[in-house]
């Protein structure tokens, strides 16, 4: 029934996709972690146009299908912009502007949830907003949205396998290739699922250790 044997040799080909998942994952991470910082700063100013942009441009991207998005950006940009991009590229730039919407919200949230205290104490020692907002709101708020971040990292890091759907080799993508050679499926797929589930679980694992360093150190 299950053949083993025969997906050995395929193993490494399979692992080399880890590389391109991680990858997207962390350059989206962080590309989506600065966009959506902005966002946030954005939607809590009193620049109404800006605000209201900030605002539609969450609503769309998290009313919308990522898949949908992917398929956009890979295939439209050449006929809207003249510029033949690529896979590698789509994907990060799609899962950037994606999880920059979500981000901006945690973020939003966890800048307003700091006590006013603290916005009313910068205040009367005169301190400018920004130095305000980079030295005493925004560590605060980090503190109290880092479980939300990195479940947006852990969901990023299992809709990357998404990328396959335009060709990237990705884990996912691989495995399909696989797939299609050995014309077998449980075994490569059963493989593209354990790595996914080691890197999600090394993932939780480094982000409870962060979280109790933070906990030590308040």
């Amino acid at each position: 029934m299950f053949d083993f044997q025969q997906i050995v040799p395929y193993i490494p080909f399979i692992l080399n996709g880890v590389k391109v998942t991680l990858q997207v994952t962390l350059l989206a991470v962080v590309l989506g972690f600065i966009w959506g910082s902005i966002l946030a700063l954005i939607k809590i100013s009193n620049v109404r146009i800006l605000k209201w942009l900030a605002v539609a441009y969450t609503s769309v991207f998290r009313g919308t299908p990522l898949i949908l998005q992917l398929t956009f950006v890979y295939f439209a940009t050449p006929q809207i912009f003249g510029y033949n991009i690529s896979k590698f590229e789509a994907a990060v730039l799609t899962f950037t502007l994606n999880s920059g919407a979500y981000i901006s919200e945690t973020i939003r949230a966890g800048i307003m949830a700091v006590d006013k205290g603290q916005w009313e104490a910068a205040k009367a020692l005169g301190v400018p907003y920004r130095q305000m907002m980079i030295d005493i709101i925004l560590p605060q708020a980090l503190k109290n949205i880092l479980p939300a971040l990195v479940n947006e990292t852990i969901a990023l890091l299992k809709e990357s396998a998404l990328v396959s759907t335009i060709g990237l080799a990705d884990i996912m993508q691989n495995a399909n290739i696989v797939k299609g050679t050995i014309f077998r499926y449980f075994e490569p797929y059963l493989i593209a699922g354990a790595l996914y589930y080691v890197m999600v679980m090394l993932l939780t694992w480094l982000a409870h250790g962060l979280e109790r360093r933070l906990r030590r150190s308040d």
